[in-house]
């Protein structure tokens, strides 16, 4: 598996792209994620992250392995790192892919999928493997569509996918798919889109009262920026 970023292929030096093998040990999977974010993080220009998939021919249906809990924590954080880059975040998939790949896709700005998706869920003697992505699934598609999903599938079909919105675009020509997203998305990658994304994640559960004091220091922030008076960088809302 190649653990480094790889940054060819995509046009204008305008992101990273990173190629991971959903069936690798997961503290490998765990380094790649990190070294891409650490390198996302370095560059000060607008970037964006593309994690692709290789499809391989016998994916594991067990995940994450026999692995430690605190492997599993490191893992997890690392899928945090890359929801909260600054920066906008692709995930690429095709054919059928298991382990880690519904982790990222959840965890993904825009997903590009090719027609022959299938996405084989992670499972150990049938039983929905118990991390965050239990909680993405929730917070992505709704409690009643996660809940047959855990406790009935065993795989998502690429129709389903679509129309759950776990796959933003299918596209026989994944590699021009992902340079026209990265050129598109490549304009939005900056500190403002990890505000927007963090303040629609809040969306979903804070009340209405609770919200308004932080979209409107957001609007305040909007507004200065466009005057030509922006803030000193802080923090994203928590």
């Amino acid at each position: 598996m190649k653990t480094g970023p790889d940054r060819t292929g995509l046009p204008g030096e305008l992101g990273i792209l990173v190629r991971l093998d959903g069936g690798s040990p997961l503290p490998e999977l765990t380094a790649a994620l990190d070294a891409v974010c650490e390198q996302a993080g370095e560059r000060g220009e607008r970037t964006v992250v593309v994690l692709r998939f290789t499809p391989a021919p016998h994916q594991p249906r067990e995940w994450p392995g026999g692995v430690t809990i605190q492997e599993v924590k490191r893992w997890e954080r690392a899928v945090r790192r890359l929801e909260r880059l600054d920066h906008v975040n692709i995930a690429v998939v095709e054919g059928t892919c298991g382990g880690p790949v519904l982790d990222l896709l959840l965890a993904a700005d825009y997903r590009i999928a090719g027609p022959d998706l299938r996405l084989l869920l992670p499972v150990n003697e049938g039983h929905f493997w118990p991390g965050m992505t239990l909680y993405r699934l929730v917070q992505h598609i709704g409690l009643a569509r996660a809940r047959r999903i855990v406790l009935w599938d065993s795989a998502i079909e690429l129709g389903d996918a679509t129309e759950l919105g776990i796959v933003d675009q299918v596209s026989e020509d994944l590699t021009e798919a992902v340079h026209t997203a990265a050129v598109l998305r490549g304009r939005l990658s900056d500190r403002e889109t990890r505000i927007r994304r963090r303040l629609l994640e809040e969306a979903a559960s804070a009340e209405y009262e609770d919200a308004l004091g932080v979209h409107l220091a957001a609007c305040d922030r909007e507004l200065r920026r466009l005057s030509g008076n922006a803030p000193e960088p802080t923090e994203a809302p928590q």
